[in-house]
């Protein structure tokens, strides 16, 4: 096997790197610099500085998608149930925000939300269509108040077509997308891929994108409009490369018989010798030259990548090599090269790892820790304001630094 000095330091996968949060000068202080801030209060920052958005507190893809725009600068305030206890520091999805409280079916309240939607640019809500409406909230009633205000609305189904009405979750909405059907092992069921492609990926990315985009059109047309992110629609949209692969004969619809769902054995997951796992990705003929090479695999089988009748033949090789070694003993080998390797680790052991704590993936948010804000921004850097609260603001606070 060619031998590959590891450029990361010996026992990092044992080392946690620390992060402190500095309060008095609302700066991250670690052993590197970080381009990323955690203010508590103070001057909001990013590329969205200057936006303001009331978000009707709800469950996953609103809150996540709230959580990007707040992190990139905008000024969240979040609308939640009279009497409901907050999340606190613990809340991650929920910081950057300013909450208040109120009973939407109260008039009183009504018109201290109306009053917060008149100085708002955006709003964002979650609830099943036609709930808004009947609450007098709608979008036709907002536009009368505020015309240049954005309307994104967050559902499952969408807002109109046969579901719309009915509840549901991420495993629902991704199975009508042909999204589920296609991930899982071969031979056995579908496997539920977190909430990750549904409600984050197809969810909350979208509206998020789309938001910014009406934003973006408003400042010409001087007209907001409704933004309708459904998932179903979201994920349907990430499928777009499957559905051309599918086009060109390219996709067969057997999970785990295709070069990206594990039945490429260049492409896949592989246990090792102290029963943890390392994924190889070298799609590229030199990458899978080159990491052949570095395993020692058989020449006769270094030729075979794309036959798929000596597939299981390539498999039980890569299988019997990668169980000679530790993950550590792989990672010392080959992290770094054009293999396309990585370990593959819990999210206790994500923050550890040398890329994540060099690029300060992970920020400490007085004794939390926090994913950083992403995507990074050269100029207009974002920041992660400030942990969810633990007590609710008033309207009238709210309002003073709004008006």
């Amino acid at each position: 096997m060619a031998e590959h000095i590891s450029r990361y330091p010996a026992g990092w996968h044992k080392t946690a790197i620390p992060f402190e949060f500095n309060s008095e000068e609302n700066t991250l202080a670690s052993s590197t610099h970080s381009p990323f801030g955690a203010t508590a209060g103070g001057p909001f920052c990013g590329p969205l500085a200057g936006i303001r958005i009331v978000e009707f507190a709800g469950i996953g893809p609103g809150p996540f998608a709230c959580m990007l725009l707040s992190d990139m600068g905008a000024d969240v305030i979040r609308v939640d149930r009279a009497g409901i206890r907050l999340g606190g520091p613990t809340d991650l999805a929920g910081r950057g925000r300013t909450t208040v409280l109120a009973d939407l079916k109260n008039p009183d309240d009504q018109q201290k939300v109306l009053s917060l939607l008149a100085h708002a640019d955006a709003l964002v809500e979650g609830f099943r269509p036609g709930v808004m409406e009947r609450l007098g909230l709608g979008p036709e009633a907002v536009a009368a108040l505020n015309p240049k205000l954005v309307y994104g609305r967050m559902t499952g189904w969408g807002q109109e077509g046969p579901l719309a009405q009915a509840a549901g979750h991420d495993i629902n909405y991704i199975s009508i997308t042909g999204a589920l059907d296609a991930i899982g092992p071969a031979g056995g069921p579908p496997v539920p891929p977190l909430n990750l492609i549904g409600d984050f990926g197809g969810g909350s990315l979208y509206l998020a994108l789309g938001i910014v985009s009406a934003l973006l059109e408003a400042r010409s047309s001087g007209k907001g409009q409704v933004v309708d992110a459904a998932i179903t629609d979201g994920v349907l949209s990430l499928m777009t490369m499957f559905s051309t692969m599918s086009l060109r004969g390219m996709f067969k619809e057997e999970r785990g018989s295709n070069m990206l769902d594990g039945g490429a054995p260049y492409y896949g997951v592989y246990e090792t010798q102290d029963a943890k796992h390392i994924s190889i990705g070298p799609i590229e003929p030199q990458f899978f030259a080159d990491m052949c090479e570095r395993l020692g695999v058989a020449p006769p089988l270094r030729n075979v990548q794309h036959d798929r009748t000596r597939w299981s033949e390539l498999r039980a090789e890569f299988e019997r090599i990668f169980k000679t070694r530790s993950r550590v003993q792989w990672c010392e080998a080959l992290e770094g090269t054009d293999v396309c390797f990585a370990p593959i680790l819990p999210l206790s052991e994500a923050k550890q790892h040398p890329h994540n704590v060099a690029r300060n993936a992970f920020v400490d948010v007085q004794g939390v820790s926090h994913p950083a804000p992403a995507p990074r921004f050269s100029r207009t850097a974002s920041a992660i304001q400030g942990p969810a609260p633990t007590t609710a603001a008033t309207f009238a606070e709210v309002l003073s630094r709004w008006a």
